[in-house]
């Protein structure tokens, strides 16, 4: 049974006044009751000298019982008490309380000790129950004289009914004093435990709230001046109004770390994960679900459920092993093959905890194998015109100086491998300033038959040389484009030196537009020998020829198509390019409409 702050103080009350209670009668049965006695037992000794004196001067018989027995009905009226007069030898000779018929019959008194002590000259006195008269009685003895000699002794007895009385009424205003303290105990704990309840409970309450999360500041909340007083209880509400504030205070910190570092887990391109003791994951960030195709069922797994990858497992089990930082670049198949670079350290305390970071370097690694390749591409595509015009020089120098005809033929060699080698630089350059950002497009509405009729009238004569068709078809209602005008000019003017550089003699080349939606399609056709379909994928890539020997052969740089590409990109476009071999080729791009 849960007892309350009233119950538990009402006890105690009840607990203390009959402690009290219990005491007091003790001290009472212990203290009391002997004073009593004593002074019953003093005034019997007043009243026995007085009779002692009568017995001594009376002239009787020993042995005249009923004189005796009279003597001493007489005394006892006298003195109201109950007078026995025993012989030296312990017979009773009269009692005021026996018939007189009844004396001789009464044992002998030699061996009762008051009686005895009476006998040997002194007083006696003692306190025991009356088998005669049924009762605890007081018994005092003093002995008479006769002629100077102890004749016998005479006892008087009171019963000690009225010590029993009076111990009983005053245990009895005890229990009515103690009744009437435990109502106002009773009254004014209860008035107390109101209040104290009230104050808990309050407090009780606050402390509810502040487990629920609610810490927000309370004063005055143990009662009327409760927060501002001075006892316990309010100092217990200004602790617990100054633990929240505290708390507040610290939670809010922390929040704050916590948020700080969510967001700087979840905007990190690094891949975080964090294994607990168990070897199980316990925090995993949204860029290794990203990198590792994770699901949202992660966390309380382990790595080898979530990734199917040994070489991660073994990242960690040896950074918990050796308690020092494993490295290992991992390459991940399926459907988007990625390369990580993963990094996996213990935790510090001893926590059992492993922290793995992983970085995605696959962009990087391809980025260094275009470099790579593109390095080898330069230096290939160099080393020919290099090779070729220092061949023709040592020729030049040895064996045509005196030939005029041979020394002209090695210069033009020479000089059209330097211009090959310019070109090559030049679009070297100009790729690398397009991809790089440097090169500043400026859109603005254009008519696409200027920009095109420019394009041809430059390639006019390249054309006729090679008797090649060139032709337009533009609908007279194609609206402008939004294109740089430089840029745009460029482009088409790669495709169309393309198309006739690959195309036979009485080939075709035409420029063609029509208008769909909010976009314009432009196609340069051409006739020539097509591209086979295992190219194309890659046709727009720097340095990819689908016929090397004939593009170097051509004077082709391998890097026309791939400035295409960027150009019409950055002007919001897209280029692809359709071929059947021995048909042609048709290489279309589309720019929005102004």
């Amino acid at each position: 049974m849960n007892l309350g702050i009233r119950g538990k103080l009402f006890l105690v009350s009840l607990g203390l006044i009959a402690v009290s209670v219990f005491v007091t009668d003790l001290l009472v049965t212990s203290r009391l009751v002997p004073i009593l006695i004593e002074g019953i037992r003093h005034d019997l000794y007043i009243r026995l000298d007085l009779i002692q004196r009568e017995i001594s001067h009376a002239t009787l018989d020993p042995d005249d019982l009923p004189a005796w027995d009279a003597l001493a009905d007489s005394l006892g009226r006298y003195a109201g008490e109950r007078v026995t007069v025993i012989r030296r030898d312990g017979v009773v000779v009269g009692d005021s309380e026996v018939e007189t018929a009844l004396v001789p019959q009464v044992e002998n008194h030699a061996s009762r000790p008051e009686v005895a002590d009476a006998l040997a000259g002194g007083r006696g006195s003692i306190t025991r129950w009356s088998d005669t008269l049924h009762e605890r009685m007081m018994y005092v003895a003093v002995p008479f004289r006769r002629e100077g000699a102890i004749a016998g002794v005479v006892r008087t007895a009171v019963p000690l009914t009225s010590v029993d009385h009076a111990v009983a009424r005053l245990r009895t205003i005890i229990l009515l004093s103690s009744a009437l303290a435990l109502g106002i105990a009773a009254a004014l704990s209860s008035l107390a435990a109101g209040w104290m309840s009230r104050s808990v409970r309050s407090l009780t309450a606050v402390a509810k709230r502040m487990a629920a999360g609610d810490l927000s500041p309370r004063r005055d909340t143990a009662g009327r001046g409760g927060a501002t007083g001075r006892d316990e209880v309010a100092e217990l509400s200004r602790a617990l109004d100054q633990l929240a504030q505290n708390l507040s205070h610290t939670l809010a910190q922390l929040r704050r770390e916590r948020d700080l570092q969510e967001h700087i887990l979840n905007d990190m391109r690094e891949g975080v994960i964090l294994l607990g003791p168990d070897g199980r994951v316990a925090m995993v960030n949204p860029a290794l679900r990203e990198m590792l195709l994770l699901g949202s069922d992660a966390i309380g797994r382990i790595p080898l459920e979530i990734a199917r990858q040994a070489e991660i497992h073994g990242l960690f089990d040896r950074a918990r092993r050796s308690e020092t930082i494993q490295s290992a670049e991992i390459e991940l198949g399926g459907l988007r093959p990625r390369r990580l670079l993963a990094h996996a350290a213990p935790l510090t305390g001893g926590s059992g905890g492993v922290l793995g970071v992983f970085v995605d370097v696959t962009d990087l690694r391809r980025l260094e194998t275009v470099r790579r390749d593109f390095v080898a591409n330069v230096s290939h595509e160099l080393r020919t015109p290099v090779a070729t015009i220092r061949s023709a020089a040592e020729t030049l120098r040895d064996a045509a100086r005196d030939d005029p005809e041979a020394a002209a033929s090695f210069l033009a060699i020479i000089e059209r491998n330097a211009e090959r080698m310019g070109r090559l630089v030049d679009d070297l350059l100009e790729l690398s300033r397009i991809e790089a950002g440097e090169f500043r497009l400026h859109p603005e509405p254009l008519r696409l038959a200027e920009a095109v009729e420019q394009v041809l009238t430059a390639h006019r004569k390249t054309a006729t040389e090679k008797r090649i068709r060139m032709s337009t078809d533009f609908p007279e209602s194609l609206p402008q484009v939004v294109a740089d005008r430089n840029a745009l000019e460029q482009v088409l003017t790669n495709l169309v030196g393309n198309a006739l550089k690959y195309s036979p003699e009485d080939a075709s080349v035409a420029v063609r537009a029509v208008a769909e939606a909010d976009r314009v399609h432009v196609s340069v056709v051409d006739t020539g020998p097509g591209i086979e379909p295992q190219h194309l994928p890659r046709l727009f890539e720097r340095f990819y020829r689908a016929d090397a020997g004939r593009s170097r052969e051509l004077g082709g740089t391998g890097l026309g198509l791939s400035i295409v590409r960027h150009l019409v990109e950055a002007m919001g476009g897209r280029v692809s390019v359709d071929s059947t071999p021995g048909v042609g080729s048709n290489v279309h791009f589309d720019l929005p409409v102004a």
